[in-house]
Order: C-alpha cells, then sequence, then structure tokens
C-alpha cells in the first residue's frame, strides 16, 4: 500500500497504542498497560509494529523473537481501515523481521471465538495447529 507506512513504536506512541487496542483489538491481555508495553519496546525495540496511513494509527502487530521462536500478538486494524491491506502489509513487515533474525516460524496467538481474527490469519496463510494448547499462568511481581 503506497499510503501505508509501517514503523517501529516508540515510547512517544504508547498512550495512543494502548488507545487504539481498546477499539481495534478483541479482547485484553495482563500487559495491556503502559508499563507492560514499555517493557517490550525497551527490551526489543522493533517488536512492535505501528502501521499508519495519513498519520493515522491504522493497526498494530507485535513480532517479538525469544532467538527459538517468533511470536505475533496484538495483530489489530482499525475498523476504518479494515480490507484495505493492513494486517497484509503488518505480517510481511513481521516475517521480513523474523527472517533477518533467524526465525523459522512464526506462530500466533488468537482467540478462539475471534472469527473475523481467523478469516485475516488463514488469508495470510497461517493456520491452526490443533495439537497444541496453551497452558498459562499468570506471575506475580
Amino acid at each position: 500500500m503506497d499510503d501505508l507506512r509501517i514503523r517501529p513504536a516508540v515510547a512517544a506512541d504508547l498512550g495512543e497504542v494502548l488507545a487504539f487496542w481498546t477499539l481495534a483489538a478483541e479482547g485484553t491481555s495482563i500487559s495491556d498497560d503502559r508499563d507492560g508495553v514499555a517493557r517490550l519496546i525497551t527490551r526489543d525495540p522493533e517488536s512492535l509494529l505501528l502501521a499508519e496511513r495519513d498519520g493515522a494509527l491504522a493497526g498494530t502487530v507485535i513480532a517479538g523473537f525469544d532467538g527459538w521462536r517468533c511470536h505475533l500478538y496484538r495483530l489489530a486494524v482499525h475498523p476504518g481501515h479494515r480490507r484495505r491491506g493492513v494486517a497484509t502489509a503488518l505480517l510481511a513487515a513481521a516475517e521480513e523481521r523474523f527472517t533477518a533474525l533467524g526465525g523459522r516460524r512464526g506462530d500466533a496467538m488468537v482467540l478462539d471465538e475471534n472469527a473475523l481474527a481467523h478469516h485475516a490469519w488463514s488469508a495470510a496463510g497461517y493456520a491452526r495447529q490443533a495439537q497444541w494448547s496453551r497452558w498459562v499462568k499468570p506471575l506475580d511481581p
């Protein structure tokens, strides 16, 4: 998309990103706060990718690589920008990042009930891996 710009988030973007996720993302995460996102971009400054169109935030994706696996989180597109290539451009940028870092496979955390997201991930070539389940334990600070 010629008018779409993809760039890494910086600290000054945190408030806008958090507000954006309340509008465009399905569900919330334990890390959806200023401190959580600040830790992310401090540890891995190129992991939170923003898509901007005409200076406005149109989409996000977190493309985290721990040296072993490539993790995708928070793929979110503003409702007014959906079906216009934003998710495709964000995922392409994330995959380019992973490849440059030596990553071999991207995995995404997608809510079971988020049918809209299922279509987006499927269209991008991702498929549900039925033999695995996510196990979680919230950590006390």
